[in-house]
């Protein structure tokens, strides 16, 4: 699955054009890598650091979704790791 879709069904960006432009900047970090392309497919197992608001989060992904599900359906989509 696409990241920048990842990140917008998992409810981390309230947009998907949001969740794109953070990819482009250099923003996001999968597995310690910066990635510049909100294309970069992503798989359950990978590790990713973003900054969300004020903070940075690290976060492994599960799961993929279907569809930009509700809040509860989207936490199954990741878990949360300590930095």
């Amino acid at each position: 699955m696409r990241l920048d879709k990842w990140l917008w069904c998992a409810r981390f960006y309230k947009t998907r054009a949001m969740a794109a432009e953070y990819c482009d900047q250099g923003r996001i970090r999968v597995n310690g890598a910066v990635t510049t392309k909100a294309h970069y497919a992503v798989k359950p197992g990978d590790l990713l650091t973003l900054p969300q608001g004020s903070r940075v989060r690290i976060v492994e992904v599960l799961a993929f979704a279907e569809r930009r599900g509700p809040a509860p359906e989207a936490e199954r989509l990741y878990a949360e790791h300590q930095a």
